[in-house]
């Protein structure tokens, strides 16, 4: 760890998992598909349990090579075993810290990270580094969401509610929820020549939609790292974050319901 690590907001409670192993490459890197060809190395920065990883790995083989880095050796450890259980062999994974990647200067065709850049305290310092071990001719690729642009309906006052505490409690660990945004100011200040955006949302309506996305919500609101900074951070008490949790779970119950992620992509070029 690094002084200008920020603190993982969310924290890898299976209330967390659950919503990141949904992730896959069609749903939350399509931006990056057509940059993919097989032969290709590519490095996936906080890879998370592997579902991404897996898809892109699959992309870029059976010639090309991926390596996946994360913080948490337990996440690492489910990805390994994602990745293993598809019967994918061009994968490596170790535990790394994105500021100082233990790779050679151009090492990737590609890099990849998905939902980092809003929890370090550094995002430029970060994408130098992600620079640096891109090939001259690569290309960087990140996306994350945006929370001040995120909607829904109903609006229910303890969605609202989380909203606020989720952006306070993001702040104070070092983070910018509102990342989406500022991914191409980011990746501009951190020398890229070109910077293509793009965005892209999740949306959940349907009444399975709902129901998985409330619970999970519901379920973090309670007994995660949320929860944990909340409370040891002053700002919200237990109680309070139990009426926040029924608000999800009230939300996921109306067949009305619906919610939007929107989410800022950058593909940053070094050449």
């Amino acid at each position: 760890m690094t002084d200008r690590q920020a603190v993982y907001t969310h924290g890898h409670q299976d209330a967390v998992l659950r919503s990141h192993r949904s992730r896959t490459a069609a749903n939350s890197a399509a931006y990056l598909l057509p940059e993919l060809r097989p032969g290709q190395a590519l490095l996936d920065v906080g890879c998370g349990p592997g579902t991404i990883t897996a898809d892109l790995a699959e992309l870029v083989g059976p010639t090309g090579r991926v390596v996946a880095v994360d913080r948490s050796a337990e996440v690492l450890a489910q990805a390994a075993e994602h990745v293993a259980g598809r019967g994918i062999g061009n994968v490596t994974f170790a535990a790394a810290d994105a500021y100082r990647l233990p790779y050679a200067d151009g090492e990737f065709d590609v890099v990849h990270a998905h939902q980092v850049l809003q929890h370090v305290a550094d995002p430029v310092a970060l994408l130098r580094e992600l620079r640096r071990v891109t090939a001259p001719d690569g290309v960087v690729a990140c996306r994350d969401a945006d929370y001040a642009a995120m909607a829904w309906y109903p609006e229910l006052p303890e969605l609202a509610d989380w909203m606020a505490l989720y952006q306070r409690v993001a702040r104070a660990n070092g983070g910018e929820p509102d990342a989406g945004r500022r991914l191409a100011a980011w990746a501009r200040a951190a020398g890229f020549g070109t910077v293509e955006c793009s965005s892209s949302t999740w949306t959940y309506a349907t009444a399975e939609q709902r129901d998985w996305w409330g619970d999970s919500w519901a379920d973090r609101v309670v007994g995660s790292g949320i929860a944990d900074a909340a409370v040891a951070g002053g700002f919200a008490a237990p109680g309070e974050l139990a009426r926040i949790a029924a608000g999800w779970r009230r939300w996921a119950a109306d067949p009305d319901g619906w919610f939007a992620v929107l989410s800022g992509e950058v593909l940053a070029r070094v050449g």
